[in-house]
């Protein structure tokens, strides 16, 4: 089928507005499994009862999930919240954290928050570049983040090399891997780290992990944080007044009890994310490998034009001015309705993207 093809047979959906679920919060199109509709519904009956306040039964099940001790598990509302408690925790005036950059724009936010600063390193080939993040550490570091799958790249690093990395940092710092799309990355690829093991031998390293991407609970927000207590102790004292809905914890703990299930419905993600990727490349478009639910075109021309151009057509993608788009793995028709307009695009104007480079220190 010719791209003119496709785009006439797409044209009557795109009007229809039936592809607007290629949204640009990396949301899964995979709805929440029946046990874990069926946990909520039932907890929600009980909604007039404290039951169980501070999540201790979810941190008990994620425990043994993960087989680590159950006081090395934090819960919060959202892996965004227990990040910013660590930023509010171990950073402060005259203090920084060091992260890559582009990745999760919500880290610079967080460190304002928290009245502290950040260094951001540039990434190299569209992924960390971690003998520059270790040189970056100074006396006045804090935090170093690791995003793993990177977010907007999708770009993974290694277990050798981050343990080459934590080789290169002082003592006193503490390093978060932020593995919010982690499932998504391929089971037996030895170039994707899991920090849960990292954390088992090092007590700087934390984890961070989120029930709002894979296992498809976004909007009950639902986080955890793993780490020894050098990590945690500095964040126990407001815990308590970021507490995650017994709603949403019932649906956490269904969740991951369906955990065979969640992983097939990620490798049916990560299917499509291939076979994208494989259209978009022989468009002609240049497009970063990705272990995550997403795909990035490093752009440092277009950007705007390509985004409005879909907005235009009901789909909607995450365009950084300047450093690409970062395009949502969603439903077969939404993925393919952004093909079409990508090659409509390219062909209208002959973009095909280019690797941004450079970045921002904020100290």
């Amino acid at each position: 089928m010719s791209d003119k093809d496709g785009w006439n047979r797409m044209q009557p959906v795109l009007a229809q507005g039936a592809v607007q679920h290629q949204m640009s919060l990396n949301e899964t199109c995979h709805p929440p499994l029946p046990a874990v509709l069926r946990a909520v519904s039932e907890t929600a009956a009980e909604a007039h009862r404290t039951l169980d306040a501070l999540g201790m039964g979810l941190s008990r099940t994620i425990a043994e999930h993960l087989g680590v001790p159950a006081g090395d598990v934090a819960v919060g509302p959202g892996s965004g919240a227990l990040l910013q408690l660590l930023f509010s925790a171990h950073t402060g005036p005259d203090t920084h954290t060091v992260h890559a950059w582009p990745s999760w724009e919500a880290y610079p936010m967080m460190a304002a928050n928290a009245a502290s600063g950040t260094v951001r390193v540039p990434l190299r080939d569209e992924t960390h570049d971690l003998e520059a993040m270790a040189a970056a550490v100074t006396d006045a570091t804090r935090l170093v983040i690791v995003c793993n799958p990177n977010n907007p790249t999708g770009t993974a690093v290694g277990e050798a090399a981050l343990r080459r990395f934590l080789d290169l940092l002082p003592s006193h710092v503490t390093v978060l891997l932020d593995e919010a799309y982690i499932d998504f990355a391929d089971a037996d690829a030895a170039s994707v780290a899991h920090g849960v093991e990292l954390y088992r031998e090092d007590e700087r390293v934390c984890v961070v992990r989120t029930f709002s991407k894979s296992y498809g609970l976004l909007s009950l927000r639902v986080g955890y944080l793993v780490g020894h207590e050098r990590a945690l102790a500095p964040l126990r004292g407001a815990l308590m007044f970021h507490r995650v809905g017994a709603a949403a914890q019932a649906a956490a703990v269904a969740a991951l009890a369906e955990s065979a299930a969640i992983r097939r419905q990620c490798e049916e993600t990560a299917r499509e994310r291939e076979r994208l990727y494989g259209v978009l490349t022989e468009q002609g478009w240049q497009v970063t490998p990705s272990q995550a639910n997403f795909l990035w075109l490093p752009m440092e021309t277009g950007v705007e034009r390509l985004t409005q151009f879909c907005a235009d057509h009901g789909v909607v993608v995450c365009g950084k001015p300047g450093e690409g788009v970062r395009v949502t793995i969603a439903e077969p028709a939404a993925n393919d309705a952004f093909a079409l307009l990508a090659a409509k695009l390219r062909d209208a104007d002959g973009l095909t993207g280019g690797a941004a480079r450079g970045g921002e220190e904020t100290p």
